[in-house]
């Protein structure tokens, strides 16, 4: 779990070095008795700042310091600034930008068995040092792997289209990307990583069968219109039936409703002009 370092600020201490080198540098012009322990004052001045000085570290915004005292994590350090921590210390830095990964273009199997062409864009970021650090060996690969491993289960569950109203499909962006969104969070949370966001950048049909899809889907839609455009016929000729009735302009038995049923569907649901055909006789 991520915890805070110890660190004090950088330009405190810097002041202090400065002051045990001018410290030092006085006693030396001074030349104290006896002379032998100027040069063990110097070299212990000397060792005081160096392990003063290993213990700097400089942290950009949005940046992070894991620091580690001989292989033991003492803390991070986040705040931007300059920052003295212990000496001696190991300082790695973990960004905690906001970064997007966007996978390949994955080919597997939909739901329906369909081979479909699929990708995702993710938006991530570190949120836990400790874990990217120490959980995981490379945390930016295996958001990357995971991100990759999401996609491939996401397109097995659902098909490309839904042919069944209420069916959750890959075309349905907001539901699938919450899903996506979800399923990633609780992978990459070992590895301290947060899920902002996660999108399917790209949809298709596998190149061997998107011919045969594309056909279908026409004939489906061209099903769907003649099944829209003989609904409104329907209801055409029955008004117009109605409206004779009411307004009582002619008197027609069964067989003249069904020649004149007959004709304005062929004039609503047809897919050419109508050609008037002029009848010098009668039905009878």
């Amino acid at each position: 779990m991520q915890r805070r370092a110890f660190s004090v600020s950088g330009f405190a201490v810097s002041l202090l070095m400065l002051a045990i080198a001018v410290a030092v540098a006085v006693f030396v012009l001074n030349r104290p008795e006896p002379v032998e322990l100027i040069p063990l004052t110097v070299a212990a001045a000397a060792v005081v700042i160096g392990l003063l000085a290993s213990g700097f570290v400089v942290v950009s915004p949005n940046d992070a310091r894991v620091v580690q005292f001989f292989g033991r994590y003492a803390g991070t350090i986040d705040t931007p600034g300059l920052h003295c921590t212990w000496p001696v210390t190991l300082k790695s830095k973990v960004s905690k930008r906001i970064r997007n990964f966007e996978t390949e273009r994955l080919k597997v199997a939909d739901a329906d068995g369909n081979p479909v062409e699929i990708a995702a864009v993710v938006v991530w970021r570190v949120v836990d040092t400790y874990a990217a650090k120490f959980s995981v060996d490379d945390f930016v690969n295996f958001v990357e792997v995971q991100a990759e491993t999401a996609v491939r289960h996401l397109a097995t569950s659902y098909p490309y289209e839904a042919h069944h109203s209420g069916r959750i499909s890959l075309r349905d962006s907001s539901a699938v990307s919450e899903e996506l969104t979800a399923e990633l969070a609780e992978r990459a949370l070992s590895a301290g990583v947060e899920i902002i966001e996660s999108r399917i950048t790209h949809l298709a049909y596998a190149p061997e069968i998107a011919g045969a899809m594309l056909a279908r889907q026409q004939a489906e839609a061209v099903v769907a219109a003649r099944f829209k455009i003989v609904e409104g016929a329907v209801g055409m000729v029955s008004g117009a039936l109605e409206g004779l009735r009411e307004h009582g302009i002619v008197q027609l038995d069964e067989e003249r409703k069904a020649q004149m049923v007959a004709n304005l569907l062929v004039v609503l649901c047809g897919d050419r002009p109508a050609h008037p055909v002029i009848n010098a006789g009668t039905l009878y």
